[in-house]
């Protein structure tokens, strides 16, 4: 039986001075489902180009050969002739490695961004000593920030009350059954969602940072008491700490027919330890003149007083904030209340500010063990096994790609997937066979072949074609391979290459790697989308898809007109990125892959505009473009003609830059000029101090800090000073020095024109 009051209360509305953050694209739950269940409808597929022998020989050549039809898929499959089949050179027994730990669903933007509402939710109630129940219905955990959302679009509860249109917000909310399971959403929205709702527009907001004006508000609240029975408790750690924290609060799964419940139990603050010495609400009787708190002394009548209406004698008892020692009347409270809460209770300013502060950057935690490959491979299909109930080998690809985006798509999903990503191989050796590993077969002509090899990963950055064999430095990662071992769901977040280069990637034997790319032409458009859906994880970690840890649907980005293709990667197939394609994906299985970035000559302008981006951007650079640029002109007798002439438009656009700057520099007063070889001073003391870019043609320093530089966009925003104290610095000088760079590779371009 359950007993239903109404209660009235007015408040007074101050409006908060905050940054407001952007409301997301709100994508219904239905639109990924087909009669209740939820589907992935798989994107087209990328191309796959199958090279001759004689073909193959080049691999620059060939990847030039199918550019165009290539990079507007962002991606593409090469399968190698038959005949070509290098040796796995890795020391399997000496090989270990530590991976990361891969929470599958908090990968995924959308359900980030609700699990994220729920921890807050969850906090708002334990705060007034409630336990919070997450609800079930139709054998699935209702999403109650798409209830609340929906809601709120629908124009609120009392407009979708009035309005009767419950049997809506069950159909945008993917339920099969609309008349009964709208009424069941209504009560799960009144008792959970509707009072956060008030306190949220109430305070409208220090929680969403939407300012309102100050006026009063009537809210109307029926609270229902229900006998619940048959609970079961379960775990799920937020946080690798959370193990020993007495000041945990309980998520409950609740189901619609109000039995068999499971409780989820998420940490809420690391600073509430000590909440266990004082577990229950604490009331003071207002005649009292009495404390059991060893505190200094306090006007104990003014304590017990009700801060909101500064009357004493209304009621029998009174709520004393147990953060702030603060006291109110159960009925002068934002939401009132009608009975003592039975946990610790906090003030509405103290549950204002504890939901107020800020999560922690989202990123991936290492495991606790290390791994050889045998031990990763016997835990890897261990798991798939048991997850799919059949030998590994017989699990379909598809099935499993349906399964991932379930999952991450899924709010109480609980699976998790381990990840040996970016393991360096000058650390640990190379798939492929190298120089090093050849000590002592030397006669083995096969082996031998593939350590000289055009397609080994090792030698692709450096061969004559590829203006990375400029860089000096072993860049691990960009010139030098990095490999990875996966397992069945690990997962390789939405990202481009560093400098928008290309990748290449080789799977040297295992189970597929399922594989997702953009076309670079849309990736604006793509991160605009992003950014769209997911403001709120944007807001908090703006460089977020820099992080490699946000994925998202394809379908969702296909429904904003973002291509998407996909292949499968199997074992010994080379899957190919161009420039500025981001790309994704996830290890259908155990398996073993090795990558590396190159860049032939057409990639020298893309370069430079990705510059000029991470510029915008603050990024820091992983190496200077103009110091590449100017180390290609330096040795640009190897250049091909057609390479020379790209490398010389490369070159016309940093001299029209250092033109117009230098002449700015000129008009602002800066006279004072210096030689400096950049190229010798520590990378992170040649940066920009305002956009980080790494600087080599030319900076300015100012004498009240020489250490500081500045590039030629943002010398004024160096310091306050005068012009008359700033100094330019320059490796290239005069008009003269540029003209002899360009006179050279000029003539080996306009050959290209004659042929």
């Amino acid at each position: 039986m359950s007993v239903k009051r109404e209660i009235t209360c007015e408040i007074e509305i101050d409006e908060p001075n905050q940054k407001e953050c952007p409301e997301g694209k709100f994508i219904d739950p239905v639109s990924l489902m087909e009669n209740g269940k939820f589907i992935f409808n798989v994107p087209p597929e990328a191309p796959v180009f199958e090279p001759t022998a004689e073909e193959f020989k080049d691999p620059l050549q060939y990847i030039s050969k199918i550019r165009s039809v290539a990079q507007k898929h962002g991606i593409c499959k090469i399968r190698p002739p038959p005949n070509w089949n290098p040796p796995f050179s890795i020391d399997v027994d000496k090989f270990k490695f530590t991976p990361t730990i891969q929470k599958l669903n908090e990968q995924d933007a959308i359900t980030r961004v609700k699990l994220n509402f729920l921890e807050k939710l969850a906090k708002y109630w334990h705060l007034q000593g409630i336990s919070f129940k997450l609800p079930v219905l139709e054998q699935r955990v209702v999403d109650l920030y798409s209830l609340y959302k929906i809601v709120e679009f629908e124009g609120g509860f009392g407009e979708v009350c009035s309005k009767k249109k419950w049997e809506k917000v069950a159909s945008r909310m993917g339920y099969v059954c609309k008349k009964s399971s709208s009424t069941v959403l209504k009560s799960h929205y009144q008792k959970w969602l509707h009072p956060f709702s008030f306190f949220h527009a109430t305070t409208k907001d220090e929680i969403y940072n939407k300012p309102i004006a100050k006026k009063r508000k009537v809210l109307n609240i029926k609270e229902e008491n229900s006998c619940v029975s048959n609970l079961t408790t379960k775990k799920i750690k937020l946080n690798p700490d959370d193990d020993n924290d007495s000041d945990d609060y309980n998520i409950k799964e609740e189901n619609s027919c109000v039995s068999n419940l499971t409780t989820k139990k998420i940490k809420l603050n690391p600073d509430d330890d000590n909440d266990s010495d004082d577990t229950k609400c604490k009331i003071g009787h207002l005649k009292s003149r009495k404390s059991t708190r060893s505190k200094p002394a306090v006007n104990y009548t003014e304590k017990y007083c009700c801060q909101k209406c500064g009357r004493d004698k209304s009621e029998k008892t009174i709520l004393i904030c147990h953060e702030c020692d603060s006291s109110f009347h159960m009925q002068c409270l934002i939401i009132p209340l009608t009975t003592v809460p039975k946990g610790t209770w906090r003030c509405d300013k103290c549950v204002i500010n504890e939901l107020n502060k800020p999560s922690d950057a989202f990123g991936f935690e290492p495991a606790q063990r290390q791994y050889t490959l045998q031990q990763f491979g016997e835990m890897a299909d261990k798991f798939k096994s048991k997850y799919f109930n059949m030998p590994v080998h017989l699990v379909p690809t598809d099935k499993v790609e349906q399964e991932y985006w379930k999952i991450v798509s899924s709010i109480d999903s609980t699976v998790k997937a381990e990840y040996g990503a970016d393991i360096h191989t000058v650390d640990h050796g190379s798939g492929f066979p190298t120089g090093l590993a050849l000590s002592g077969n030397e006669d083995n002509t096969f082996y031998k072949s593939y350590v000289e090899d055009h397609w080994n990963l090792n030698n692709l950055p450096i061969l004559k074609d590829s203006v990375f064999r400029f860089i000096n430095a072993d860049l691990s990662g960009l010139k030098v391979p990095w490999m990875y071992v996966g397992m069945c769901f690990s997962t390789f977040c939405w990202h481009n290459e560093d400098h928008w280069s290309y990748s290449i990637n080789y799977s040297h034997w295992g189970e597929p790697k399922t594989w997702y790319g953009i076309p670079g032409a849309s990736a604006e458009a793509f991160e605009e989308v992003m950014k769209e859906t997911a403001p709120e994880l944007f807001h908090s970690q703006p460089d977020l898809l820099h992080q490699l840890v946000t994925i998202l649907n394809p379908n969702i980005l296909m429904k904003a007109n973002i291509p998407v293709y996909r292949t499968d990667q199997n074992a010994g197939e080379f899957v190919v990125t161009f420039p500025r394609a981001y790309h994704a994906g996830f290890n259908q299985g155990f398996n073993f892959a090795e990558s590396v970035n190159f860049a032939p000559a057409d990639w020298i302008s893309i370069g430079r505009e990705c510059v000029n981006y991470y510029s915008s951007i603050k990024r820091v650079c992983v190496f200077s473009h103009d110091e590449l640029l100017f180390k290609i002109l330096k040795s640009c007798d190897g250049l091909t003609p057609k390479a020379a002439a790209l490398v010389y438009a490369d070159l016309k656009e940093m001299v029209k830059f250092e033109r117009v700057h230098r002449k700015a520099l000129s008009d602002w007063g800066i006279n004072q000029q210096l030689f400096v070889k950049f190229e010798h001073q520590e990378e992170d003391l040649r940066q920009c101090k305002i956009c980080n870019t790494t600087l080599f043609i030319s900076a300015v320093s100012c004498k009240c800090d020489q250490k500081r530089l500045a590039c030629l966009r943002h010398f004024k925003q160096l310091c306050d000073c005068p012009a008359q104290m700033h100094l330019f610095k320059y490796r290239i000088g005069s008009n003269d020095e540029f003209k002899l760079l360009r006179r050279k590779v000029k003539a080996i371009a306009q050959t290209a024109h004659e042929d």
